[in-house]
């Protein structure tokens, strides 16, 4: 399948190539984020199509699935305090970059086009430079035409091991990624993923559910009385969920790789946790006794949509004598990333808004900066502008300008934004190269602070959220993947 954007792709990378930020002046200074006698280790990563069986057994199987190193939803494993060198190679017929989501890199190793680096051509390579500083679940995805690559399966995941959650004791550790297919599924070809009627609404839904690339939801074995690490993420490039569990034994430990103080699912509005594309929750489950099961649903649709089952088994291996006790959810270890002094931060209001066509309302670059006229390959964006964020609108269609930051902020200076979505639509908020403070919600009154890379902003809700700014040129968008492919995307300077 050819796409419009392979068809652009040697016209933009022939104007893109030749930007590199890094080799010129007037740019914030690249901070690392761990001292340089950090161990190394080298990883050689690859972007490729496959043929994979998505519509299920003896169903025709759909070309041109992505995927890194030749397997679905790869997951990488290191521990915390290491560096990932990774040696990037784009076997794709397309531009692509590698964004390291969630994890506080150096900003030249971001992958965002153009601000850190030029969209990578097939059969070319580009070295990250990814620093590990905080153990967590994360994820990698690209940030170039990143509805079509991460919509046909361009996902992988990243667990930075913390060894002192080894003393913890769990007794097993269990996957769900959440992603839909956006299939023909009489003959298993891609349908056009991103469309003019979804990118201005909720955006494009897949046609096929699935968990963890199966439609049959997994159903996986656990020791009876055991604790279960769950691992959730929505990979998927639109679908919103409203994740549960069919047991009262169940608490949320982590918010997109962070521990918090356990939350009772319980103790939720509704027992369940909202999350969009780009969130992920790790989640305590004491199992019941050997053949009974917790069923975790996605509750956000008319039917409850099931999504994995946890199956209970007394097996060899089993701790002996293990019986039913109280559920005391685990409590992981602090998280140490750098937090922001709310009480003098600085504030800034952005509104979360439709487009009402191409204002610029922030000030321009400087003649002399590097940016100051780069392009947006049009390969990496959408056909059309819907969303603005304070009027500013991501470069899309024949408008592949760069629009001016919406911020120049202080390095390490503390800010707190309020991020206010007036549209009628879900829009689950990402900021890149840090980790912030969710403080309070104008609608969700129930949920205590807690920290995360990504927050829903509910139609009519206004979230604030607070950060310590690092060096560095970042995005902040909508992860809902046609919204940012259609404007809803902008970017700060940190000096």
């Amino acid at each position: 399948m050819i796409s419009r954007r392979a068809l652009l792709a040697g016209a933009a990378a022939a104007g893109a190539v030749g930007f590199a930020p890094s080799a010129l002046g007037r740019v914030p200074a690249s901070v690392d984020t761990l001292p340089k006698s950090a161990p190394v280790r080298r990883l050689a990563l690859s972007a490729a199509e496959m043929e994979m069986p998505l519509l299920g057994p003896g169903k025709p199987v759909t070309k041109g699935f992505c995927a890194y190193n030749g397997t679905p939803f790869l997951t990488l494993r290191a521990p915390v305090g290491t560096r990932l060198m990774v040696d990037f190679e784009n076997r794709l017929p397309d531009l692509t970059t590698v964004h390291w989501h969630g994890v506080r890199v150096p900003y030249l190793s971001d992958g965002v086009s153009p601000l850190t680096q030029a969209p990578i051509p097939a059969g070319s390579t580009f070295t990250y430079n990814v620093p590990l500083p905080d153990p967590g679940f994360y994820f990698f995805h690209p940030h170039c035409d990143e509805t079509g690559q991460v919509g046909r399966g361009l996902v992988g995941l990243l667990v930075v091991d913390d060894p002192a959650e080894a003393k913890l004791g769990f007794d097993a550790e269990h996957f769900i990624v959440v992603k839909d297919w956006r299939l023909d599924e009489k003959d298993g070809r891609w349908l056009e993923m991103f469309t003019d009627e979804g990118a201005s609404t909720a955006g494009t839904f897949g046609t096929v559910r699935a968990t963890n690339g199966s439609i049959v939801p997994p159903r996986v074995e656990a020791p009876a009385y055991g604790d279960v690490r769950l691992r959730v993420i929505v990979a998927d490039s639109t679908r919103t969920i409203d994740f549960g569990c069919e047991t009262e034994d169940a608490a949320i430990i982590a918010i997109d790789g962070q521990a918090l103080t356990p939350l009772p699912l319980s103790k939720l509005p509704n027992e369940i946790w909202r999350m969009g594309p780009a969130m992920r929750i790790d989640v305590h489950v004491r199992m019941p006794g050997p053949g009974e099961e917790v069923k975790v649903y996605d509750y956000r649709t008319a039917e409850p949509y099931l999504l994995t089952t946890l199956v209970g088994v007394d097996a060899p291996g089993n701790k002996p004598g293990r019986k039913k006790t109280a559920f005391r959810p685990k409590a992981l270890p602090p998280a140490k990333v750098p937090l922001p002094d709310v009480k003098r931060a600085s504030r800034i209001d952005y509104l979360v808004q439709t487009a009402a066509g191409p204002i610029v309302s922030g000030d321009p670059l400087p003649p002399d900066d590097p940016l100051a006229k780069a392009l947006i390959a049009s390969a990496c964006v959408g056909s059309k502008t819907f969303w603005a964020i304070n009027r500013n609108s991501w470069g899309a269609g024949a408008d592949l300008r760069l629009p001016p930051p919406l911020a120049t902020l202080k390095d390490g200076a503390s800010y707190v934004v309020s991020i206010t979505n007036v549209t009628k639509h879900v829009h689950p908020m990402h900021l890149h190269g840090h980790v912030f403070r969710v403080l309070s919600s104008s609608k969700k009154k129930d949920i205590p602070p807690y920290l995360a890379d990504t927050v829903m902003t509910e139609p009519n809700e206004t979230v604030e959220i607070a950060f310590r700014a690092a060096s560095g040129d970042w995005v902040f968008h909508c992860h809902i993947l046609e919204h940012m492919d259609s404007g809803l995307m902008g970017w700060i300077r940190v000096v």
